[in-house]
């Protein structure tokens, strides 16, 4: 039976506070390195299977779209709220995250090539210039000293694959001066991303399991080995033995971590969008291995990973969109 008291003073409730940009996660930029992913993936099995190269164009104009929303908002942001940016960027994990926004920015690159060569060339000389400044920023922090090793997640090795996505994207430009600089990215990022591989997975093994919102981000484990397929093979221009056991790893991994991350009892939330683009770098690596290697197991991977990124990112997208007109995406 309630009592008097309980009826006149109800418990209190916390309150949600009002949508604000001041509350707009950088992690939501990886959004754009998934569907920036999925566009080219659908762009490459158009000439690959013959499916309709419409879908990858839309889906990359959509990419596109969803970019300029978030810079604006961003940079709202930064303008309304320098303080919250500057907190966010030293954070020792959500720091990472800025990461998310130069990949999207070379990814974005390729999907403009076929249109504008000299604004995909402009676009990814600046993003290219911005990833190797943040590569320092980490190595920096890194050699400071001093970080807790609890704070060694996944999403620390989005820097690492960011360098890697400069070769990545980059191998086909035409300047003289690209390939020292994607050699470069390859160097950097090839030592940078296994360092921090290393010491997220020793946290992983010796300390608690991740908090259940961090989940998905364990498919960013993915991304170096998944990228460097794609960066070692547009840099060497063959698919070897190397490049066979870098993907059969990334493959590992996906089977592994799968059952870890889809699972009920994980909450949606912006942050799920971090497996966008490692699901991506896979599936793109798989339609480029069946296309060399033309076994129809190996065809049947690569058409089940597209179908499945595809659905994937779809909810990803309803999902999003749903929180951001009820106004959770941006509540504090």
């Amino acid at each position: 039976m309630t009592s008097p008291s309980t009826t006149l003073h109800p418990p209190a409730i916390p309150l949600r506070s009002a949508p604000s940009v001041r509350h707009l996660p950088v992690n939501l930029f990886a959004s754009v390195m998934g569907l920036s992913g999925l566009a080219l993936a659908w762009r490459q099995a158009a000439g690959q299977f013959g499916a309709p190269p419409l879908v990858g164009e839309a889906i990359g104009a959509f990419a596109l779209a969803v970019f300029g929303v978030l810079a604006a908002a961003y940079l709202a942001k930064l303008a309304l709220h320098p303080d919250a940016v500057v907190a966010e960027f030293r954070h020792p994990v959500a720091g990472n995250f800025f990461g998310t926004i130069v990949i999207a920015v070379l990814l974005l690159s390729a999907v403009l090539q076929p249109y504008c060569s000299t604004l995909a060339i402009a676009v990814w000389s600046l993003a290219t210039v911005a990833t190797f400044a943040l590569s320092g920023v980490v190595v920096s922090r890194l050699l400071r000293g001093g970080i807790d090793a609890k704070f060694a997640v996944p999403a620390w090795v989005i820097p690492g694959v960011a360098t890697l996505d400069i070769a990545v994207t980059g191998a086909q430009m035409p300047m003289p001066w690209a390939a020292e600089v994607n050699w470069a990215a390859m160097a950097l990022g090839t030592v940078l991303a296994l360092v921090l591989l290393v010491m997220v997975l020793s946290r992983l093994i010796h300390h608690d399991p991740l908090a259940a919102a961090m989940v998905p981000s364990l498919m960013v484990l993915i991304g170096p080995f998944a990228v460097g397929f794609l960066a070692y093979t547009a840099m060497s221009g063959a698919v070897d033995r190397f490049a066979s056991m870098l993907f059969y790893f990334a493959l590992f991994i996906f089977v592994v971590l799968a059952p870890k991350v889809f699972r009920r009892d994980v909450p949606f939330a912006p942050a799920w969008w971090a497996i966008g683009f490692p699901l991506a770098a896979l599936s793109n690596a798989a339609l480029h291995y069946a296309a060399v290697h033309a076994a129809w197991p190996l065809q049947a991977i690569a058409i089940a990973l597209l179908a499945f990124l595809t659905v994937v990112l779809a909810v990803l997208t309803v999902r999003t969109v749903r929180i951001a007109i009820d106004g959770r995406l941006l509540a504090g």
